[in-house]
C-alpha cells in the first residue's frame, strides 16, 4: 500500500504563524506538526508517500522533507494548485497510487498511536473505504463529521452536527480501493465551492462499502492558535509519560 499526506491549504486560522510558512511545518513539542503523519504511516509499513501541499509554501515543506532518505521513507511530491477540496485533493494521487489501496492521512494529524492494525485489516479485507474514528468531545463533535456506528459498519455520517447523535470523529485518516478516483470525478463542489469529503464517504455508506475503526491513544487537532498551543502541552505530556 501506498500513503498519501494532504499538506495544503492557507491555514487562516493559525494566522500570523501561517503567513510565511505551511501550517504542516509548524512546531508541535519535539517534531514539525507533519512528522506526525508521517510517522502514522511508517509504522503502519508504508514507505512510498505522496505528499501533496499549495504553492504557497511548497519549497519549505521540500527544503524540510526532502527524498524522504533521512526519515526512513520514499517522497514524492505534487502540488494542487487552489484549494478545492479534500476529495479534489485525493484526485491528484491516482497515478501515484498506480491501482493500488491506499491511506490518506491530512498533514495535521496528530496520534499517538499506531494505525498497523487498522491499515492491515483494510488491506486484507474487501471493503472500498475504511475511515478512522476518535471519540470525542461533544465541542469537538459540533466542529466535526461524525459517525454513527453499528459495530463496524457506518450507519450515517454528519459533518458539523449542532446536536451530535455521537461523539465519533472522523479524524482525516481514510483508506482507499482505487475505484474512490473515479467517485471523485463525479463529485460537484459544494455552496463553499470545495469537494467534501463527507460526500465522498457517504457514496461508499450508500453503497455499503465503507466500514470504520475507532483509534487507539489520542488524536489532537491543531487548526486554531488556541489547538495548536494545547496540542503542544498534551504532547510534552504524553512524550514525557505524563498522561
Amino acid at each position: 500500500m501506498k500513503g498519501v499526506i494532504l499538506a495544503g491549504g492557507t491555514a487562516k486560522r493559525l494566522m500570523p504563524l501561517t503567513k510565511v510558512t505551511n501550517k504542516h511545518l509548524l512546531p508541535v513539542f519535539d517534531m514539525p506538526m507533519i512528522f506526525y503523519p508521517i510517522e502514522a504511516l511508517k509504522s503502519a509499513g508504508i514507505k512510498d508517500i505522496l505528499v501533496i501541499t499549495s504553492p504557497h509554501h511548497g519549497g519549505a515543506v521540500f527544503s524540510l522533507l526532502g527524498s524522504g532518505k533521512d526519515l526512513g521513507v520514499n517522497f514524492t511530491y505534487k502540488l494542487q494548485d487552489e484549494a478545492s477540496g479534500i476529495p479534489s485533493a485525493i484526485g491528484i494521487a491516482e497515478d501515484f497510487v498506480d491501482g493500488d489501496k491506499f491511506v490518506a492521512i491530512n498533514g495535521d494529524n496528530i496520534l499517538t498511536h499506531p494505525i498497523k492494525k487498522f491499515v492491515d485489516e483494510f488491506e486484507k479485507g474487501d471493503e472500498e473505504a475504511r475511515i478512522l474514528l476518535y471519540k470525542g468531545t461533544v465541542e469537538q463533535a459540533r466542529k466535526s463529521g461524525v459517525a454513527v456506528l453499528d459495530g463496524d459498519r457506518v450507519v450515517q455520517l454528519i459533518e458539523k452536527p449542532e446536536n451530535p447523535p455521537t461523539t465519533m470523529i472522523s479524524i482525516g485518516v481514510n483508506m482507499y480501493a482505487p475505484s474512490v478516483f473515479e467517485v471523485i470525478r463525479h463529485l460537484k463542489p459544494s455552496a463553499r465551492g470545495e469537494t467534501e469529503i463527507t460526500e465522498l464517504n457517504s457514496y461508499f455508506l450508500k453503497k455499503g462499502a465503507l466500514k470504520a475503526s475507532v483509534i487507539d491513544g489520542h488524536w489532537l487537532d491543531a487548526g486554531t492558535i488556541d489547538e495548536l498551543f494545547e496540542a503542544n502541552l498534551k504532547l510534552s505530556r504524553f512524550k514525557k509519560g505524563l498522561e
